[in-house]
């Protein structure tokens, strides 16, 4: 018998995998009760409400897609090689299905993107929070030498975001894995084109 906080993860790791694929609007405590073999009053005393769990849901994936992208890309100093590994470890969570419906974040988000509420307010937070740090990683980037003094670095990161994303979505629309290869031969074409010093980055 699950208990306390082996509960509430076990029902989180579900949530979020429902939520990738389905929608955030598609969880309910009494279908992850019964997905996980649990009571509806254990698993609704631990929520309280459906926006809880969903808001608890979005701050689960945001501690699993920071693991995933953010923190291997730590290890490396400033420079582009860190925005390459940004880049580089977004496709790759996507590609690898660390959520079964691809980036959680572009699933919900278009679920929420029009609906005032806390849930949506959480995701517009976990999206500047993705944007800051890319900034940050071109800003150090800069700071080294790497892009030259008067780079846009605002204009560079939406376009980052836009490669990534725009792969994340034909891959799962079209079932395949070419728009993957795509994204990132676009990232590292923009920030050769951009880089004050290329060699910086892969070949």
């Amino acid at each position: 018998m699950l208990r306390g906080e082996e509960t509430r993860r076990a029902v989180l790791r579900r949530a979020v995998e429902i939520a990738s694929v389905e929608g955030l609007g598609a969880l309910s405590i009494g279908r992850l009760a019964t997905d996980l073999g649990l009571s509806k009053s254990g698993v609704f005393a631990t929520f309280g409400s459906k926006e809880e769990l969903q808001l608890a849901a979005v701050r689960a994936a945001r501690r699993i897609f920071f693991d995933a992208v953010i923190e291997p890309a730590r290890e490396l100093g400033p420079g582009l090689g860190r925005v390459w590994a940004l880049c580089g470890g977004w496709l790759e969570y996507s590609r690898a299905r660390v959520f079964p419906g691809g980036c959680f974040f572009y699933e919900v988000s278009a679920e929420f993107d029009a609906r005032p509420g806390p849930v949506r307010d959480l995701l517009a937070d976990c999206a500047r929070e993705w944007e800051a740090t890319l900034l940050e990683a071109l800003a150090g980037a800069r700071a080294v030498g790497g892009l030259p003094a008067d780079a846009d670095l605002d204009q560079l990161a939406f376009a980052l975001i836009s490669f990534t994303e725009t792969a994340n979505s034909q891959a799962l629309l079209f079932g395949e894995e070419r728009p993957y290869d795509r994204a990132a031969r676009a990232v590292l074409g923009l920030l050769r084109a951009e880089a004050a010093d290329p060699a910086q980055l892969p070949g």
